[in-house]
């Protein structure tokens, strides 16, 4: 694989919640400016890193990282055959 970039929802889990970068940070152990660079797909984290933002919201890796692009929210569902 050329490229190994990793896709993230850290920054709309942290939206829906009401955290700042600074608090999710505190929480990790980890910079605030590394926040940004997970958010914004600049810096892919360690595994444990990855398994501790997963504790962090609750939720399982799947719902976190992937390695293909997330759909948009509000994106139109595709049609259902009847």
């Amino acid at each position: 694989m050329s490229s190994e970039i990793t896709y993230n929802r850290i920054a709309m889990l942290r939206a829906e919640r009401g955290i700042s970068r600074r608090q999710l940070a505190d929480a990790l152990g980890v910079h605030y400016q590394t926040v940004g660079y997970l958010e914004r797909g600049e810096f892919s984290p360690s595994l444990h890193l990855a398994l501790r933002i997963c504790d962090y919201f609750e939720v399982p890796v799947e719902v976190v990282f992937s390695l293909s692009p997330f759909p948009r929210l509000g994106a139109e569902p595709a049609p259902r055959s009847a």
